[in-house]
């Protein structure tokens, strides 16, 4: 399989926009904290694949409110994928594509999430850095995606070590993005 990847389109906040109002109706008796654009559409000029990375910021209590909540509006739960804190859903045929994850405030994942955004949006050298990696991954053949994710450990370690992620939470990280064998 191919990774595909896309120069970054203007129109990925307009869709995230139209998107969050969507899961604000959707999740409108829980109690969220933010439901925030993150992964690479969110940041202006980094390649991405087209697909919208959101994260639903709740407290632990809250997360199976939202989890129920966002069933009932279509979304279809996929579990954590080993991954503490951090809950997938998808929705078929959403147009643009979307990872929704309901996080629980401060986890990891969360901040793993926030710190990519954040620094890639300040710092324009890593910002190409990475879209170059991304797009010469996608060059290649892939036996799924944990293998596109796995080869993009080293940008990914080198990102969140230079946003204050120490060699603990890089491991646990990296741990996750491993292709299984």
């Amino acid at each position: 399989m191919r990774v595909i990847i896309q120069h970054y389109n203007p129109q990925w906040p307009a869709s995230f926009a139209v998107l969050k109002a969507s899961l604000q109706e959707a999740l409108h008796s829980v109690p969220i904290l933010e439901i925030a654009h993150v992964g690479s559409t969110s940041v202006s000029g980094l390649a991405a694949k087209p697909i919208l990375d959101v994260d639903v910021i709740v407290t632990a209590t809250s997360v199976p409110l939202a989890i129920a909540a966002l069933v009932k509006s279509g979304y279809i739960y996929n579990g954590t994928g080993g991954i503490p804190d951090r809950h997938a859903l998808r929705m078929q045929n959403q147009d643009p594509a979307v990872n929704l994850y309901v996080c629980v405030e401060n986890c990891l994942a969360l901040r793993n999430h926030l710190a990519v955004r954040d620094l890639l949006r300040k710092d324009e050298k890593l910002r190409e850095e990475y879209s170059a990696v991304k797009l010469q991954l996608a060059e290649r053949e892939w036996d799924g995606i944990m293998g596109y994710v796995e080869a993009k450990n080293p940008i990914l370690g080198k990102i969140l070590a230079r946003a204050g992620f120490g060699e603990v939470e890089l491991a646990d990280i990296e741990k996750v993005n491993v292709k299984a064998t």
